[in-house]
């Protein structure tokens, strides 16, 4: 089964009777606030906490997110580790140099890649990478442009020989060399799988979670491996017409009773960042109810969405008319996260994944 939104007709329309469209979550974002390289302390970044229902704003930095937590609470963290996934290889017989980008493991050492140029990786044609460390044929082309691409390789680790010739898959808008890969790894990953980091998460230290599980706060790890199409525009104005990347997750029978006993007691679901928002939303039920399980979605949760299972949300700053600031919106209300980020454009906040972040919630 794969998960997806319930499209109902509250989803469709503005109160104004009109469709949304991609202009309404536009933003002028000034080029210089896009931040290109991480803070020395991960936690020192600024927050601006939003009031979810009372629109209120407040200036703080993320180490102060311990004051908006409470006993009970349960705060979902998205496990997945970005894996070093740009390879350029050199096609064999002509020797052209092709860039590879893996996007899902489909078992057996066959991956689904994009490829660029693609025109130089047609199917049949065969690549060397890292010195011949790693091979592979083009196996298939595929209705979106991707290839399928089977790999060989020196050893028994996939992993190993990737860890020794491949780059982080940096965001475009990052044009600054990263010095220590481990920056766009949360402390916490673990499950190897995203083509992308789940960037909410880039903010905790593990004395900030230490001091988290000392208030009574408890900790539930799901796995959602992130898509290189989370950074895939919006191209129609009527939203509703976007499709969805499909992401594979993961929630074990651990963190489902981590979330359900939080819930059933009165606590409030925090979840870090859309990937974790999205993971919930997909496999919760009506009640906000986690059943345990391993699957892949593509919902999309644009305003009017119903949220069945989170209560707060820590999360990045995002791009103008994508899929993400229309999460926010939907979990906020548009008017609300646009004047907040407005008021982030003015106070010269730092924009996307080695920016600052938000906290929206009801807790002012």
């Amino acid at each position: 089964m794969y998960f997806n939104t319930v499209h109902t007709v509250c989803q469709s329309f503005f109160c104004d009777g009109r469709y949304m469209k991609k202009s309404d979550f536009y933003f002028d974002l000034p080029e210089e606030l896009i931040a290109q390289t991480p803070l020395e302390q991960r936690d020192s970044s600024r927050m601006l906490v939003i009031g979810k229902n009372s629109r209120k704003l407040e200036h703080k930095h993320f180490y102060d997110i311990i004051d908006y937590l409470r006993p009970g609470d349960c705060l979902v963290l998205n496990n997945s580790r970005v894996l070093p996934a740009r390879m350029y290889g050199i096609r064999k017989d002509t020797r052209a140099v092709v860039e590879f980008l893996l996007l899902h493991n489909h078992g057996n050492d066959n991956w689904e890649v994009i490829t660029g140029p693609g025109k130089k990786a047609k199917q049949g044609t065969s690549f060397v990478f890292g010195d011949g460390l790693m091979q592979c044929d083009v196996t298939d082309v595929l209705k979106n442009g991707n290839r399928m691409a089977h790999f060989t390789y020196e050893g028994n680790s996939f992993y190993a020989v990737l860890d020794q010739i491949g780059e982080m898959p940096l965001p475009h808008y990052i044009h600054e060399k990263l010095d220590d890969a481990e920056r766009y790894q949360t402390v916490y990953s673990k499950e190897k799988g995203s083509a992308a980091a789940p960037t909410a998460g880039l903010h905790f230290t593990p004395e900030l979670l230490q001091k988290i599980t000392d208030k009574g706060v408890s900790i539930a790890y799901i796995t959602l491996h992130v898509g290189i199409g989370t950074f895939r525009p919006v191209k129609s104005e009527n939203i509703e017409d976007h499709e969805m990347h499909y992401e594979h997750f993961t929630v074990s029978e651990d963190a489902a009773n981590k979330i359900n006993d939080c819930k059933q007691n009165g606590g409030r679901v925090i979840a870090v960042g859309t990937t974790c928002t999205r993971t919930l939303e997909s496999c919760a039920d009506n009640h906000g109810r986690i059943t345990p399980c391993s699957d892949k979605t593509n919902i999309f949760i644009y305003p009017g969405y119903q949220f069945k299972c989170i209560d707060a949300l820590i999360t990045n700053f995002h791009l103008p008319e994508s899929t993400l600031i229309m999460l926010v919106s939907a979990f906020c209300g548009r008017e609300n996260a646009l004047n907040a980020y407005d008021t982030a454009i003015k106070e010269r906040y730092r924009f996307f994944s080695f920016g600052d972040v938000c906290y929206i919630s009801d807790s002012i």
